[in-house]
């Protein structure tokens, strides 16, 4: 998925193609089927299936980073998307999680790891990754394939961000006033 309703992809004779979509939906929607065409066609997948529908900005989200999301949440059913059992869309609370914690499903651990900000991303997760042979009562059936359209609000990072170089960013753009006082007002880099 690339701005500007591009998606770019790879054929099995790994020639490059790109798509224009008329619209931002319609680039999303085909991604998402595009998501559901290779959960169907792979034998047993015991990991995340992860598509980008929307990259978003800014530094991907990596543990220990809190994230707020809207979500919703369906079960997948005949080899597509059955009832939806979860969802935060229209609410006023937006979930908060930080990765790494343990505090959601594995899932949602190993699927949410680079998201940005304002990005959106399809997850298909297998049972061992979401609820197992337990299920949730009256929610989810025992050994459930859940589907999740995750959209990332808000970041919080936890390590200190690093320029375009790899350089840790000047003191100017850090809250911290700098040790060395500078006559000029500008920092020597």
């Amino acid at each position: 998925v690339q701005p500007n309703n591009y998606s770019t992809f790879y054929d099995d004779q790994r020639q490059n193609w790109s798509i224009m979509f008329e619209s931002e939906k319609a680039a999303m929607d085909f991604s998402r089927q595009v998501c559901i065409a290779k959960w169907n066609s792979s034998p047993l997948l015991d990991s995340v299936l992860c598509q980008d529908l929307l990259l978003g900005e800014g530094q991907g989200a990596e543990g220990g980073d809190s994230l707020e999301v809207a979500y919703t949440g369906w079960l997948f059913q005949n080899n597509g998307l059955g009832q939806v059992f979860d969802s935060n869309v229209n609410k006023d609370k937006l979930l908060r999680l930080k990765l790494g914690s343990g505090k959601v499903i594995k899932g949602w651990e190993e699927g949410m790891m680079g998201m940005k900000k304002g990005g959106r991303r399809y997850l298909i997760i297998p049972p061992a990754w979401a609820y197992g042979a337990q299920g949730v009562a009256g929610r989810v059936p025992p050994d459930s394939t859940l589907v999740f359209e995750v959209e990332v609000r808000r970041v919080k990072l936890v390590k200190e961000s690093s320029g375009s170089d790899g350089q840790s960013v000047s003191s100017r753009d850090s809250p911290a006033p700098s040790p060395i006082p500078s006559s000029d007002g500008f920092s020597a880099d």
